[in-house]
């Protein structure tokens, strides 16, 4: 049986940097970028890929619906 990996996807341009994706990922895989997207956030993104377990809490608690979650075959 293949293994499942969880993984996300941000759109970088509308996330504005609330953190609130950081503090609701049980396995801290999210972390806010250093680098800052065209408004100027520091957007979300996977820190820690291969811990995702693809719970989708991220995805729930985004304001701004701008996390897309996946489970993957590794």
């Amino acid at each position: 049986m293949a293994k499942v990996r969880g993984a996300i996807e941000v759109d970088k341009e509308k996330c504005k940097g609330c953190g609130v994706c950081v503090t609701a990922c049980p396995t801290h895989v999210i972390q806010l970028a250093k680098q800052v997207n065209g408004k100027g956030y520091n957007y979300a993104h996977m820190e820690n890929p291969e811990a995702c377990i693809g719970c989708a809490n991220c995805a729930l608690v985004c304001p701004d619906s701008v996390i897309a979650v996946y489970k993957v075959k590794v």
